[in-house]
C-alpha cells in the first residue's frame, strides 16, 4: 500500500468543492470500513485537540484516487468535514494516514 499511496497525486484542500463524488462506497470490507470510522473519529480528536495534520487518500467520482494533507475538524455518518470548511463523503474516502 505504500508504494501505491505515495504515486497518488496530492491537492490542496481547496481543491476538493470542485470535485464529483460517486454514491458507491468505495470500500466493500465490513471490517475496513469500520476501521475507516475508527481512523476518521481519532484524526477529528487529533484535529481539535491538537491542530494535528492527517493524510486522506479518496476516489472521486471518475475513479482516480487522490490525496490531501489536513486538519479533520468534525466527521459523521455520512461526511468528513476539513479545516477548510469543505467535506468529502466518507464513503469515498480510501484511507487514512497518520504521522
Amino acid at each position: 500500500m505504500e508504494t501505491y499511496v505515495n504515486t497518488i497525486p496530492m491537492m490542496e484542500k481547496e481543491q476538493i468543492p470542485t470535485l464529483r463524488f460517486g454514491r458507491n462506497d468505495v470500500l466493500t470490507d465490513p471490517e475496513a470500513r469500520k476501521k475507516r470510522m475508527w481512523d476518521l473519529n481519532r484524526a477529528t480528536s487529533l484535529g481539535n485537540v491538537y491542530q494535528g495534520k492527517v493524510e486522506i487518500t479518496f476516489q472521486t467520482a471518475d475513479g482516480e484516487p487522490h490525496r490531501v494533507d489536513t486538519t479533520v475538524w468534525a466527521v459523521d455518518e455520512r461526511f468528513m468535514t476539513l479545516k477548510a470548511g469543505c467535506a468529502i463523503p466518507v464513503t469515498s474516502i480510501i484511507g487514512i494516514e497518520f504521522f
